[in-house]
């Protein structure tokens, strides 16, 4: 059968002539969310942001019988460690930038300096999509290393970084479902993520999502699928 409504948590007015909002619910409480499907009869929860993913929520629902459409914990830390995720892509022989992780900041700004600028500086943990620094030169990085490892500039997700190298092009994301062993892809989409004009400035969430994305052709889908 169809779906008879669509409910949000928490909700907006953009969203409010196509679900209903439900801006008291704490989506981080598996309990409150089954118990909300319960009263309300609802059939599938799907779990967008990543922060109740990392945080347990689809196991939760899962042990509540609540059926839901998102990763579990372990396989969210994908998302929660960029650290945890350099390793697995790495150790798959994954293409990616070369990159080390570090939790004291003087470390952190030898290796900057070995390495030189442009270069790119990231909080291991979520810091929703504006964790990641740019920077144009050594001193730039060091600043942003010892602000993060020392000054605490992102919280608890900066108390480790990770160092990568700067890849210049388009970026893109391409997404797919998995059940752990077969793949289905879903598509691309970019957005903008530079604050400023031309792509300056320090990163946003991401603005202005388009999909599909142009860059990701037949060809780069078969590499990616494939490859």
């Amino acid at each position: 059968s169809g779906c008879s409504e669509v409910l949000c948590a928490p909700g907006n007015a953009g969203i409010e002539a196509h679900a209903r909002p439900l801006p008291a619910l704490d989506v981080s409480d598996a309990a409150a969310v089954a118990a909300l499907c319960e009263a309300e009869g609802v059939r599938l929860v799907v779990v967008g942001p990543e922060a109740p993913l990392v945080e347990g929520l689809a196991d939760g629902l899962r042990e509540r019988g609540v059926p839901v459409f998102g990763p579990s914990k372990a396989a969210s830390e994908l998302e929660g460690s960029k650290e945890f995720m350099k390793d697995v892509v790495a150790a798959a022989g994954v293409p990616t930038a070369a990159y080390k992780s570090f939790s004291e900041a003087e470390a952190a700004c030898e290796y900057i300096a070995s390495r030189g600028a442009p270069i790119v500086v990231k909080t291991d943990g979520l810091a929703a999509g504006k964790g990641v620094i740019v920077a144009a030169t050594v001193e730039e990085a060091q600043a942003a290393a010892r602000g993060m490892l020392e000054e605490g500039t992102f919280g608890d997700s900066g108390q480790r970084i990770v160092v990568e190298d700067f890849l210049e092009g388009e970026e893109c994301s391409f997404f797919a479902v998995s059940d752990g062993t077969n793949v289905v892809p879903l598509g691309g989409a970019q957005d903008h993520k530079a604050v400023g004009e031309g792509d300056t400035g320090l990163n946003t969430g991401g603005m202005g999502a388009y999909s599909p994305a142009p860059v990701i052709t037949a060809d780069v889908e078969r590499a990616i699928m494939e490859e």
